[in-house]
């Protein structure tokens, strides 16, 4: 999770153009990151997909005053407003970006092309017209922040009871290690962003990185089944959070006009 949504980089980079931060060329730039090329297709006024920095420049033309993020998963349609249509279409991807100002939406296709060893990521971003309503169960950075701290007190307790590798300091090791070599070179989220969306953002990835490694390393001590279930438990609603916690510090522009000049 210390990688970045896709859908986060779009809508991060796409609100600090609008705020006037960064020109569209840099927008583009940091979306398309270490992808091949990225292109956006169904947008109104266009009869072929387009690339980033037209597309952008047309949603602003538009009225788009803002962009958020929806990461949803089964049973959990976190960000999403509808319709039926694009909530499907974001939720076989996970995510999506939705325009305020504008009724639509942007959803990711991924897929590589070229030969193994030599694979380059093509990314087609879907507009969909979308529902003009609150998106579901976002919270407030503050609230995000204080569910990230209980959630990772509560789930280390529960892991280390269970001596599962996730909880130990091997794994804040390699967490550590794997945040030196992703965060080399990278800006954390976009230009204007409030110092507490880095700080909610950051917590959130490390959080997600553990919950990967805790399922990564195996069972640990945890070899009853009931045990392992209680683990499951444990890592669920901490990887909710997690996501939660993600949306809320991508919103923080649209939900709390927080992006500065």
């Amino acid at each position: 999770m210390l990688v970045e949504p896709r859908s986060g980089l779009l809508a991060a980079w796409g609100n600090a153009l609008l705020a006037g931060l960064v020109s569209p060329d840099e927008a583009a730039l940091a979306i398309v990151g270490e992808d091949a090329v990225h292109r956006v297709e169904g947008l109104p006024g266009e009869a072929g997909p387009v690339g980033l920095t037209l597309a952008l420049g047309r949603l602003r033309g538009l009225g788009a005053t803002g962009f958020r993020v929806a990461l949803p998963v089964p049973g959990h349609p976190l960000g999403l407003s509808g319709p039926p249509d694009f909530n499907a279409r974001a939720l076989e991807a996970e995510e999506a970006v939705v325009a305020y100002g504008v009724p639509y939406g942007l959803v990711p296709e991924v897929s590589e092309a070229g030969p193994e060893g030599d694979l380059h990521i093509e990314v087609v971003w879907r507009v969909l017209p979308v529902r003009e309503a609150p998106p579901a169960d976002v919270p407030s950075l503050g609230e995000a922040e204080r569910e990230l701290a209980e959630a990772l007190r509560d789930a280390t307790a529960v892991l280390s009871r269970l001596d599962v590798a996730g909880s130990g300091p091997v794994a804040e090791a390699a967490v550590d290690a794997y945040r030196a070599r992703v965060e080399r070179g990278r800006e954390v989220l976009a230009p204007g962003y409030p110092p507490r969306a880095v700080r909610v953002l950051e917590m959130a990835q490390r959080v997600g990185l553990l919950v990967s490694v805790a399922y990564e390393n195996g069972h640990g001590g945890a070899v009853s089944s009931s045990e392992i279930a209680a683990r499951g438990e444990a890592l669920r609603p901490v990887e909710r959070v997690a996501r939660r916690a993600l949306v809320a510090a991508y919103n923080a522009y649209v939900e709390g006009g927080e992006v500065r000049g």
